[in-house]
């Protein structure tokens, strides 16, 4: 530390770093639009500038480190003036639309224009005008006039999204922010340009013109798609959700959302919400009250358990529910006698005697990672933000490693990558722990050949102190999923390293916390989805045919069942299986908790009013208890459900373990085509199958089948052409697309997707013909 003086106040300040910083931590605010704490320093706006004793001429605050004994003045007449000269150069050709703007009370520009600005222009001559740009349905840069030049949209796009979509073509007055060669802008992060763009060049195409910042209340939340459990301020108008934005919390999302997080809110509003109970008789649907429905569903149970036995009602649900609504539905089911219930809908493997899986550190510390090796993971896209966390630690130097069937591109130096077929994994996994058992000389736990990529990624693991192991979505969906796990277990215990798993959902740790899969012998969504043991089927926040690991099976066993309850927020396929269909509230309309991927409890509260009829899930499962004579629910506040669902929460991570104890199998590869299933980023939950916005997005296109270089020699196809993927006795006919870096016996088919959901398991044997 060192001392400086700011405006005639001695204080400290970490040596080396920037001026701006320094004074921001003391209370001392200096003018900026291009400085930014999370980007690298660009110093091109020269608003920062201040008076530094000594120095020839006024520095600018973001690019000047502090020294020992520097004294500053940022309110001299020196640096008032110099700020002054800024802004009018600044305003030269800015327009002066503010009553129109969408940045309009939220602007900075317009903050420091009140006091930095002139009261008028010296200037005569005509504003220059830049075209608007198309760039995508959720950025809209209709007015690029605005445009100060700032480059934080680049150095976003470059530092943290990893990918410069965005770039500054031609010099001087004539600059523009632009794509390269009109292309659209397709990170799964983009939204974040929006929020810090220092004025209304880049705004929410969604958002546009719906309303006036003040206009707009703002609560805080959670959100409810992946297992970061991002922090969120979002904002209301008229009872109407209208904008979702980052709230900042440094230990979690820092101060970005993935725009999944950002865009998804256009479903609440949707034509699609179910907002009244729905029974169906006679093969058609009629609206009814709560109660009607509620007896209704009692009634079913009770006779499905009398007929069938209570083994043969089921409940399905979604991890992106909320402890709350889990745990009461956990207690439904065993009040009823069954211990069916589960959230693994997407699963092919179920171990038993796993504890509650979680990241196995903080999230904060994948930024500070020296090596990393991650197994089956469509990282980018299925953890957008962890993603992120791991692409500031490979600028600092981390070491990555990959073991997968693609070679997607993580916007990050990648050391190693093992691309194998999917039963190869566990083979793959065995080479690395056969490397370093060689390299430590001990007993390896499987036979494996340490091949030169393994003994890399050993050596990688071996070096260093801050390691981590990390299974991803598809690792633990995998068929030998525990073989997975037991050798990445011993792979970071014999290393040093972190062991963790990325978690699916944003509840994936919640709901293992309070139960909510199969305790005493129930049957598995695995089970329940297979075949025609289920009866009776409870479905939550849950659509089979595009969550469940093998939709064409799981939508014939819902077909079989002869009472379907679906508890959702929207209408959905169960119209055409279902028997009640209950409303139940979004995230945005209920209280609850999610535990995020390192064992975090957060609480949110509903941000508007339930639509129509709607309900909060917890509250109608606390009815329907209460109706079928369960003890136990008589709860009034979700904090009550909480408290009992998660019991004393200092107790959580002692909770949570990565811990197995499951043999490990390396089985050899059968050598026909695989299908590798990626869940595309906007199909993976209710929500974003909703947007509008994020469906006309890139990532949302209609899926596709790519092809390795040598099936599609051998199918003679040429662009555009078509195939026929046959699987488990059905098949869909897709387009074909060539990936030459598919493993020669790998087919990718992607899942969630009405296209692909007559298809079967995400891992088996497929067959593919020219159509």
């Amino acid at each position: 530390m060192v001392e400086i003086e700011i405006d005639g106040r001695k204080v400290q300040a970490q040596e080396g770093s920037m001026l701006i910083r320094a004074a921001e931590e003391n209370g001392t605010f200096i003018p900026h639009f291009c400085y930014h704490k999370k980007l690298s320093v660009a110093a091109n706006c020269r608003m920062c500038l201040v008076d530094i004793e000594k120095a020839p001429k006024p520095m600018p605050a973001c690019a000047t480190p502090v020294t020992q004994g520097m004294i500053v003045r940022t309110k001299s007449d020196k640096a008032v003036k110099a700020q002054q000269s800024v802004m009018e150069f600044l305003l030269i050709n800015h327009p002066l639309d503010c009553p129109i703007c969408d940045q309009g009370g939220e602007c900075q520009l317009q903050d420091l224009a009140v006091g930095y600005g002139g009261s008028k222009s010296r200037y005569n001559e005509e504003k220059r005008v830049v075209f608007p740009k198309d760039v995508g349905p959720l950025i809209s840069m209709e007015e690029m006039s605005r445009c100060i030049q700032c480059t934080r949209c680049v150095r976003f796009g470059q530092e943290i999204a990893g990918v410069m979509e965005l770039g500054m073509s031609n010099r001087g007055e004539h600059s523009e922010i632009e794509t390269f060669v009109g292309r659209s802008i397709n990170s799964e992060l983009s939204g974040n340009m929006i929020d810090i763009c220092p004025v209304g060049a880049l705004t929410s195409k969604p958002f546009r013109y719906s309303a006036r910042t003040w206009e707009l209340s703002r609560r805080k939340s959670v959100s409810p798609h992946d297992s970061t459990g991002a922090n969120l301020i979002v904002q209301v108008k008229n009872g109407q959700v209208l904008r979702v934005v980052p709230l900042e919390n440094e230990s979690v999302n820092e101060c970005w959302i993935a725009d999944r997080d950002r865009f998804s809110y256009e479903a609440l509003n949707s034509d699609q919400r179910l907002t009244q109970p729905m029974i169906k008789q006679g093969g058609q649907w009629r609206e009814v009250d709560w109660t009607t429905a509620l007896e209704y569903v009692a009634n079913g149970l009770k006779g499905v358990k009398a007929e069938h036995g209570a083994g043969a009602i089921g409940a399905l649900a979604t991890a992106h529910s909320t402890v709350e609504e889990l745990f009461l539905l956990g207690e439904l089911m065993r009040g009823l006698g069954s211990d069916n219930i589960d959230t693994r809908l997407r699963h092919t493997e179920f171990a038993a005697g796993q504890g509650a899986q979680w990241l196995g550190m903080p999230i904060a510390d994948l930024s500070t990672l020296e090596s990393a090796l991650v197994v089956g993971s469509f990282l980018r896209k299925d953890h957008p933000l962890f993603a992120s966390r791991l692409r500031q630690a490979a600028k600092k130097g981390c070491s990555i490693s990959a073991i997968g069937a693609t070679t997607d591109d993580w916007l990050m130096p990648v050391a190693q990558r093992v691309t194998v077929a999917p039963s190869a994994w566990v083979q793959a996994l065995a080479d690395v722990a056969s490397a370093i058992a060689a390299q430590l000389n001990v007993a390896a736990p499987a036979a494996g050949n340490a091949t030169d990529a393994a003994q890399a990624i050993a050596a990688s693991l071996l070096s260093g102190e801050r390691k981590a192991v990390l299974l991803g979505n598809a690792a633990v969906q995998h068929p030998q999923a525990s073989s997975l796990l037991a050798l990445a277990q011993w792979i970071a215990q014999t290393t040093g390293a972190k062991f963790g798993v990325f978690g699916e959902a944003a509840n994936t740790v919640g709901a293992q916390l309070v139960g909510a899969q199969p305790r005493t012998g129930g049957l598995n969504a695995g089970q329940m989805l297979n075949g025609k043991a289920l009866k009776a089927a409870v479905l939550f926040h849950a659509e089979p045919e595009f969550d469940a690991a093998n939709p064409s099976a799981a939508r014939a066993a819902v077909d079989a069942a002869e009472m379907v309850v679906s508890l959702s927020a929207f209408k959905t396929a169960a119209t055409d299986y279902a028997d009640v269909l209950l409303p139940i509230a979004p995230f945005s309309e209920t209280s609850g908790t999610f535990v995020n991927a390192e064992g975090r409890v957060q609480s949110f509260h509903g941000v508007v009013k339930p639509l129509g009829e709607t309900r909060p899930g917890w509250k109608v499962l606390r009815v329907l208890g209460t109706m079928l004579g369960i003890p136990g629910f008589e709860y009034d506040t979700s904090e009550q459900v909480k408290a009992r669902a998660l019991g004393d929460l200092a107790t959580v991570p002692a909770r949570l373990s990565n811990a197995t104890s499951a043999p490990i199998t390396v089985s050899a590869s059968t050598g026909g085509l695989e299908r590798i299933a990626d869940v595309p980023v906007y199909s993976a939950d209710a929500l974003v199958r909703r947007s509008p916005a994020l469906q006309a997005t890139a990532d949302a296109a209609a899926p596709v089948a790519s092809l390795p270089q040598a099936l599609w020699a051998e199918l003679g196809l040429s662009d555009g052409a078509s195939v026929k993927v046959s699987q488990d006795g059905a098949s869909a006919v897709l387009p074909a697309v060539l990936d030459a870096s598919l493993p020669a016996n790998v087919v990718r088919v992607p899942a969630g997707h009405a296209a692909t959901a007559t298809l079967g398991a995400a891992f088996g044997a497929v067959r593919v013909e020219k159509a």
